[in-house]
């Protein structure tokens, strides 16, 4: 079953930086686009920023010019480095990909566990 595990998460003074990092691993075909979500008690789950297998990037207007996604294709991982970070940046934040398996004929979206960041002095 194919597995993604999210790691760097925790608890940082406004305008301070973390790197989140998201691992896909087991039974692993091939992974098209990976992205970031967020979710802030009481609210929606939310988009943060996507990229493609092939790099192309697209970020939530609120996260513009101040976190960056990237990724590892050899390495199946996607990243997400978050700088000057605010208070209303907190929340639990999810990796999400698109990826086929060996033993399916076409690819699925999978979540990843989440892992809380939390902005506060």
């Amino acid at each position: 079953q194919v597995q993604l595990v999210e790691s760097g998460g925790g608890l940082v003074q406004p305008g301070g930086s973390l790197r989140l990092s998201c691992a896909a691993s087991r039974s692993i075909f091939s992974i098209n686009a990976m992205g970031w979500y967020r979710q802030a008690p009481g609210k929606e789950r939310e988009l943060v920023a996507v990229i493609s297998r092939d790099g192309s990037t697209n970020y939530a207007d609120f996260v513009k010019g101040r976190f960056t996604i990237s990724r590892d294709n050899a390495k199946n991982t996607v990243y997400l480095q978050m700088n000057s970070l605010k208070p209303e940046d907190t929340a639990v934040y999810y990796c999400n990909a698109d990826i086929r398996a060996y033993y399916s004929s076409s690819s699925d979206y999978y979540w990843g566990q989440g892992t809380q960041v939390t902005v506060s002095s």
